[in-house]
């Protein structure tokens, strides 16, 4: 799959998710096989340039091409301008949040807000692509409610706008995160435009992501929930596409390590108090399914220091080694 001059190394892309896809996350995920992970989105409101969260959001230090920064706002001006600062920051595709389905954002009309006014969402495009040299891409929604999809019209108007690809999670904003994937939706939208298109929703398996990519005609997968404590997910599905064999589940040893690694890095990364407490999720992540994960997470959530964090997370794992256990993973959405 390309996107602008970027070639990626395979169409296997992990998914926006504010609080989540911070540098440490994206980095790992590639590592683990996943040909482009897009950035945590950042408000296209000036005043927040300065703000720590957002210096770390725009931190790409070591961080493999291509770097993709999604932005989130209403004003196509403003929108604009955080299209230039990111990519002066180091962004190589910028990415433009149009499915966001929080009420906090929507409540602001941004977001999957803004696919309720097509003519707003032509102009925002048009100034995002005007305003910077790099590839500009879209999120979307199938819609704001099931009375109101419209993918393909905003898709054909990404198209017109100059967007380069197209994401679209196959769900309308009412809909959030219940029910089943509107894959005939996806399949709409990929049949009305010539940019590559991304599927997003439910994909958990790498038996789905094939299901996916044949029956929607997408050029590629994009996976958010399902990788939250499971980023060799993106592995065993690149695996599963060239081969039609599976790959074996990891064992506890090497989820530790991958762990481990990747709680070290979030403690650089964000520092001690707050790398403490980013790390809680992940933990909770990496060891669903495990026999007394439930218990561990509540004593875990309470410990206060990256020291003692590390320690019952080694103790916890010495534990399941001793059972020669494997991770079970409850499926869930992506």
């Amino acid at each position: 799959m390309q996107i602008g001059p970027y070639k990626l190394k395979n169409n296997l892309i992990v998914a926006p998710m504010a609080g989540v896809t911070d540098r440490p996350f994206r980095m790992l995920c590639k590592r683990m096989g996943a040909g482009m992970a897009v950035s945590e989105m950042v408000s296209s409101n000036s005043l927040l340039y300065g703000s720590e969260k957002t210096k770390r959001r725009a931190n790409h230090e070591g961080e493999v091409d291509p770097i993709s920064v999604q932005i989130l706002g209403t004003d196509p001006a403003m929108m604009a301008r955080a299209a230039q600062y990111n990519v002066d920051q180091g962004a190589q595709i910028i990415d433009i949040n149009m499915g966001c389905p929080a009420k906090k954002i929507c409540n602001v009309m941004a977001g999957s807000a803004l696919m309720q006014n097509e003519g707003l969402v032509a102009k925002i495009l048009e100034a995002v692509v005007a305003s910077v040299s790099v590839p500009v891409t879209l999120k979307i929604r199938t819609g704001w409610d099931k009375a109101s999809r419209n993918a393909v019209n905003i898709a054909r108007i990404a198209e017109t706008s100059g967007i380069q690809a197209l994401a679209i999670h196959g769900r309308t904003r009412a809909c959030a995160y219940t029910g089943e994937a509107e894959y005939d939706t996806i399949t709409a939208v990929k049949a009305s435009v010539s940019i590559p298109v991304m599927a997003n929703g439910d994909i958990t398996t790498p038996e789905k992501a094939k299901f996916v990519l044949e029956t929607t005609g997408a050029d590629a997968v994009m996976i958010g929930r399902a990788a939250q404590g499971r980023p060799w997910l993106f592995r065993e599905i690149e695996h599963f596409l060239q081969t039609g064999e599976h790959m074996a589940a990891p064992q506890v040893d090497e989820v530790q390590r991958v762990l481990v690694a990747h709680m070290h890095e979030l403690y650089e990364f964000y520092g001690e108090h707050t790398g403490t407490r980013v790390a809680r999720k992940h933990i909770s992540w990496y060891t669903r399914g495990l026999e007394g994960s439930a218990k561990f997470r509540h004593h875990m959530n309470e410990l206060p220091t990256s020291a003692e964090q590390m320690m019952a997370v080694r103790d916890f794992f010495d534990e399941q080694l001793q059972r020669g256990e494997r991770l079970q993973y409850e499926e869930q959405a992506a």
